[in-house]
């Protein structure tokens, strides 16, 4: 939503709600506190628990994070990226730990907000797919395909066994001449898509399918792509989907950031 945005917004919660002697939310708003406090830091980003205990908070990208766990209070984890600073909740020192963050400045924030009718669907590719889970998207203004490994959805008949998957081909085809815009988002979570790679992945980018290169979550994936549609021509979007707008997509994925 916001372009030049000159100070920080930073996103707490809580795994266990404050009428409990265990809850995370004092400790995660006082964190993020001392963060703003105490650094020159701008942009959004996420403060939560660094560990199960209540010790050393995170501050994590709010476009390359994800929830990983339905309880833990460390549950939220960077993904194809490294923490942007850790504070210590009992010495409040804060620690950045990699550079490169935008700084707070005097600029006038613009704002670019979503419109509540755009329709983004998103479909997770697994065993045993049939055509129809694709016919309801014929109105949407676009679909994010949750696909496997590099990025790939069953759409090629082998054998008598594939005879759907040449119905699914269609149906995307289909899709495609509809104006309906289709991204390819990773199952996998960490790691970048490369369409590329195999020749099924190759023919996908042939039907239309954008995403090659791509190291989005799939909520991010969802997101980015229902704010494009919703302030930007379709051509235009087709184009900015896989451009870094605000630090969504990293240029290089190290092993150090797997599991982080």
């Amino acid at each position: 939503i916001f372009e030049e945005l000159p100070i920080p917004v930073i996103i707490v919660g809580a795994q266990r709600s404050s009428d409990r002697g265990s809850s995370d939310a004092a400790m995660n708003l006082i964190c993020a506190c001392e963060f703003i406090a105490k650094t020159d830091f701008s942009g959004v980003a996420i403060c939560s628990h660094k560990n199960s205990d209540d010790d050393v908070s995170f501050i994590l990208s709010g476009l390359k994070s994800r929830k990983m766990h339905t309880s833990r209070r460390d549950t939220f984890r960077p993904i194809n990226s490294s923490p942007i600073a850790e504070i210590d909740y009992k010495t409040r020192h804060v620690k950045f730990l990699k550079g490169g963050h935008k700084k707070v400045s005097d600029k006038k924030p613009v704002a670019r907000f979503f419109k509540e009718n755009i329709k983004v669907g998103m479909v997770y590719a697994h065993p045993n797919m049939f055509k129809e889970e694709f016919e309801g998207y014929g109105n949407f203004d676009g679909l994010v395909l949750i696909g496997t490994g590099l990025g790939h959805v069953p759409f090629r008949e082998i054998d008598k066994h594939t005879k759907e998957n040449s119905k699914i081909r269609k149906e995307l085809e289909n899709l495609a001449k509809k104006g309906v815009v289709l991204v390819m988002a990773p199952q996998t979570i960490y790691g970048s898509l490369g369409m590329d790679v195999y020749s099924e992945g190759r023919e996908l980018q042939e039907l239309g399918i954008l995403g090659n290169f791509s190291n989005m979550t799939p909520e991010t994936t969802f997101v980015k792509l229902a704010w494009l549609l919703g302030n930007y021509k379709k051509s235009e979007v087709k184009d900015l989907i896989l451009k870094d707008l605000r630090g969504e997509i990293s240029k290089r994925v190290t092993k150090e950031e797997f599991l982080n």
